[in-house]
């Protein structure tokens, strides 16, 4: 029978043992570096599509967006490190989809009349969030990039073509 100090190195020790089995997922330099970047890069496209809506007034801002992407990047990111099959990697998608269909439609109100409904661009622009982040999350990161621009593209300069006028305040809200 050990000493008190020699059960205690042993707690020690097999705690030490599970908590480095537990984060070994980023043992590797090369899985660590791979999954900083991924992740890194998801907050950033969020977080770039989301200053925009909230410069914009919009109630889904940086902070929406950015969690947005980045929760997207990690559920198929997960499965793609994993090695996952196709199959597997459909349904996770779907469910991301799906699951952000149900936030996009909390941010739609409509009013008294058909033509009076808000939101739709915010929702349209989670959605959109939500496949640069997946985009992301495969490892497809120039098409994230190029996602992220096109959205900015069309949020900042369709209202401006939209509404030539000098003083086009690009209001979108009446009718996103």
């Amino acid at each position: 029978m050990g000493t008190t100090q020699e059960k205690q190195m042993d707690v020690t020790e097999r705690i030490l043992i599970t908590l480095q089995s537990e984060f070994s997922d980023l043992g590797q330099v090369e899985h660590l570096t791979r999954a900083t970047l991924r992740l890194a890069l998801a907050v950033l496209m969020g977080g770039l599509l989301g200053y925009e809506r909230e410069v914009m007034g919009k109630a889904a801002g940086v902070r929406t967006h950015m969690l947005v992407c980045l929760g997207a990047s990690v559920f198929v990111m997960l499965l793609e490190l994993e090695g996952a099959g196709h199959d597997a990697m459909s349904r996770v998608i779907q469910g991301v989809v799906a699951g952000i269909g149900f936030l996009c439609a909390g941010t739609i109100l409509k009013g008294q009349h058909m033509s009076d409904v808000q939101g739709l661009t915010t929702a349209a622009g989670l959605w959109a969030t939500a496949a640069i982040g997946v985009a992301v999350g495969l490892g497809h990161e120039a098409t994230a990039v190029l996602g992220t621009l096109l959205a900015l593209l069309i949020l900042h300069v369709m209202p401006l073509l939209l509404d030539p006028r000098p003083n086009g305040n690009g209001n979108e809200d009446k009718k996103e």
